[in-house]
C-alpha cells in the first residue's frame, strides 16, 4: 500500500503525467520485488487511477477523463460517419489517422484493413489514397 501511495501521490502531483514507471523503475526506486510492484499497480487500477495497455505499460487514469476504449476500427468507422464522408469520397491517410488517434501507423494500418474486409473501405495501395465504398450501418456500395 505505501508504494501504491507513493505512486498516486505522483500522478497527483504532476498532471502531465500520463503512464504509470515501468516495473523495473518502481522495482529499483522502491526495492521491492516484481510482485509487490505489480501489487501497488492492481491497487491503482482498484483505486481508478490506472489501467493496463497492451505492452505491459500502465496509463494514467484522471478523475473525469473519458477515453473511448472501443476497438480503433469502430472509432475510425464513427469518425466516417461524423464528418459525413461520401461514398467514393477520398479517404485520411494512415499518418493522419495516427496523428488524429494518436496511434502508431501500423495500429491504424490492422484497424483500415478491418474495416477493408467488411467493405467499407477501398483496399491500400502505395501511391493510391483510400476511398469510401460504403458507409458504416448503409447497404449503398461503390463500384470497386
Amino acid at each position: 500500500m505505501k508504494i501504491a501511495d507513493a505512486i498516486g501521490a505522483e500522478i497527483e502531483a504532476k498532471p502531465e503525467l500520463t503512464e504509470l514507471p515501468s516495473l523495473g523503475d518502481v522495482m529499483r526506486d522502491h526495492g521491492v520485488s516484481r510482485g509487490v510492484a505489480l501489487r501497488a499497480f492492481n491497487v491503482l487500477r482498484q483505486n481508478g487511477a490506472a489501467e493496463p495497455v497492451p505492452g505491459g505499460r500502465w496509463r494514467v487514469i484522471r478523475a473525469g477523463e473519458c477515453l473511448d476504449r472501443r476497438p480503433l476500427s469502430e472509432q475510425i468507422s464513427d469518425l466516417i460517419v461524423r464528418r459525413e464522408y461520401a461514398v467514393g469520397e477520398p479517404f485520411l491517410s494512415t499518418s493522419a489517422l495516427a496523428d488524429l488517434f494518436g496511434v502508431s501507423r501500423p495500429t491504424v494500418t490492422k484497424a483500415l484493413d478491418k474495416l477493408e474486409a467488411a467493405g467499407l473501405l477501398s483496399e491500400a495501395r502505395q501511391g493510391k489514397q483510400r476511398t469510401v465504398l460504403a458507409l458504416p450501418g448503409q447497404e449503398e456500395r461503390a463500384e470497386r
